[in-house]
């Protein structure tokens, strides 16, 4: 097959990653991959006049920034400048792929020798910051649904009128994200991902880390983050070993050190911290967003309350008084939650939705 992906502009981010696995995958199959992507959006005259007003000098910022595409071999072109992608902007391909609501806008309007058009939705885009009717119109557009979650599934069939969406969950890099088996920590260790953004639920998670500190005294926190230091609005407890852009490695050896790994999301696509903290062996305590239900089904963490700080401490608790043998266990069944499942699996239910979106395109095709 020829396949496009459209994209917003790459970065670090974990949808990306799962963008540039596909990509990786699909190439070593025999596809053919096509990847078109907005650059970074530059400072308006405005923005960039305060600046100067500010003493700060006008704002240079680069095209693009690092990302999960810059060492794959993969043909990957920059528009001019953010804008819509149109047909010129894209060969004639089997499938051409929408992967933001932005960019779903976009596809739905380009010529049916583009492809078989897809929306691949890794969340449920209707943010705080995010125009929500316009994210809302983009779920019933023509195109064929691929979800990573089942929540996603549900939403498209019950709130949008669309049975057809297929669900291709996300697997975890075993080669990268690994661990030998260990015992509990020396120091009671929990470990998070930092944000601000509300809906990634940090607040709940630091909330939590401090009710259970209370009463464990020598609780330890670490955290990481892909993109900011922390804020006086949600700052981290002192003697927080905190890494800012850590490499690949450095995020491995987070997950690993932990007793547990706090998920503490209002919301969630999917969840991929989950899937990356259980293949190092360590448990996740998680509120239910995302794939979280299923993943923690299996005993490999403990599935709390949403927004409740008060429960994921009681479970902070209940892990850290668990006996080595007894953690091992937990530690043992998060492994396998994530063994059984591998990106070869996940890239055999890429392809067979690619075919699906292919067939259905036929078929109304024909019936037009």
């Amino acid at each position: 097959m020829k396949i496009t992906f459209v994209l917003p502009t790459p970065t670090l981010a974990g949808g990306i990653r799962v963008l540039s696995t596909y990509t990786k995958l699909l190439q070593q199959r025999g596809h053919k991959v096509f990847i078109v992507c907005a650059p970074r959006e530059q400072p308006t005259l405005f923005q960039q006049l305060r600046s100067i007003l500010k003493g700060k000098g006008w704002t240079s910022v680069p095209q693009r920034e690092p990302s999960h595409f810059d060492n794959l071999d993969v043909e990957l072109r920059f528009l001019d400048k953010n804008r819509p992608v149109t047909d010129k902007d894209v060969p004639d391909a089997d499938v051409i792929m929408a992967t933001w609501w932005e960019t779903a806008n976009w596809v739905s309007k380009l010529s049916p020798s583009k492809g078989a058009k897809v929306y691949f939705l890794q969340h449920y885009e209707a943010f705080s910051y995010i125009p929500k009717g316009q994210v809302e119109a983009t779920w019933s557009l023509p195109l064929h649904k691929i979800a990573v979650s089942q929540w996603l599934v549900d939403l498209a069939r019950d709130r949008y009128n669309d049975p057809y969406a297929s669900l291709v969950p996300p697997s975890v890099d075993l080669e990268h994200f690994r661990a030998s088996p260990r015992s509990k920590q020396s120091v009671p260790t929990v470990g998070i991902y930092y944000n601000t953004i509300h809906w990634k639920g940090c607040d709940i998670a630091l909330k939590a880390f401090s009710l259970a500190a209370a009463k464990i005294p020598n609780l330890r926190l670490v955290a990481f983050s892909s993109r900011e230091s922390p804020s006086p609005n949600l700052p981290l407890p002192d003697g927080t070993e905190y890494q800012m852009l850590p490499t690949q490695d450095q995020i491995r050896q987070c997950y690993s050190k932990c007793d547990a790994w706090l998920f503490s999301s209002r919301s969630e696509g999917f969840g991929l911290p989950i899937l990356e903290a259980m293949a190092c062996r360590t448990p996740v305590i998680g509120t239910p967003a995302g794939a979280a239900p299923q993943l923690l089904a299996s005993g490999g963490g403990i599935l709390v309350k949403p927004e409740d700080p008060v429960d994921m401490a009681k479970a902070i608790e209940q892990v850290c008084q668990l006996s080595d043998a007894e953690w091992q266990v937990m530690s043992d069944a998060a492994l396998a939650e994530v063994t059984k499942y591998t990106w070869e699996d996940a890239t055999n239910l890429f392809e067979a939705a690619l075919h699906t979106a292919i067939e259905r395109q036929s078929q109304l095709t024909k019936k037009a």
